[in-house]
């Protein structure tokens, strides 16, 4: 068994770098089919994407989210915004999440599955949950996207809890929604890639 591993403390974390974020302009969000159909051939060049969804708060005790609303996979280079009241957005993830083609990384990707299955009756393949790659090194607890980052990239990453919460059912995302969305899972992909490693070394679920 590795040697346990303690994460850096906040104070830590604090003193860092902040993280470079992906760039606006490689913010994309389809709407049209001829979008969706770029989307899906660039996001299939690649072998690893960065993965994270969105869903709408709930504030009432024992209410159920009917979310994800939105969902994100990111390359180095562009990081696509899929919103589900579109229906082609619907039809595109369901052949990108269920590929093994593609393995879609990302951090605590546990409860980002069951709703996917619950809502859209997708069971998504070749997926890597970070945080059990480095429970297998020796940390002590789940790390999550901040703290990779900075165990990885020695950079601060910031999330704003006032965006986290924000209406991610609206028909259009602001500006600081699609940044806090983009940056979840294109921070994934660039720890992933700079942890650099054989895809043996990871712990990827439902490959075959």
């Amino acid at each position: 068994m590795p040697e346990k591993i303690e994460a850096p403390s906040k104070e830590e974390i604090a003193l860092l770098e902040p993280f470079r974020g992906v760039s606006p302009n490689n913010i994309i969000v389809p709407t049209t089919k001829e979008q969706f159909t770029k989307a899906v051939a660039d996001l299939f060049r690649h072998r690893f994407v960065g993965f994270d969804t969105e869903s709408k708060p709930v504030f009432v005790q024992g209410q159920k989210s009917d979310g994800p609303h939105v969902i994100q996979l990111a390359t180095l280079e562009n990081t696509y915004i899929f919103q589900l009241h579109y229906p082609e957005s619907i039809k595109c993830i369901a052949q990108l999440l269920e590929t093994t083609q593609i393995i879609k990384v990302g951090f605590g990707l546990k409860s980002d599955r069951a709703q996917l299955h619950r809502k859209l009756g997708i069971t998504p393949k070749a997926i890597l949950d970070l945080d059990s790659f480095f429970r297998s090194e020796g940390y002590r607890k789940d790390l999550g996207v901040k703290t990779a980052i900075a165990v990885v990239l020695h950079q601060r990453f910031r999330k704003s809890k006032k965006i986290s919460t924000s209406n991610w059912a609206r028909e259009q995302l602001t500006p600081e929604q699609l940044s806090y969305a983009a940056n979840d899972a294109y921070a994934a992909i660039k720890v992933f890639h700079a942890l650099n490693k054989p895809e043996s070394a990871f712990p990827i679920v439902d490959l075959t």
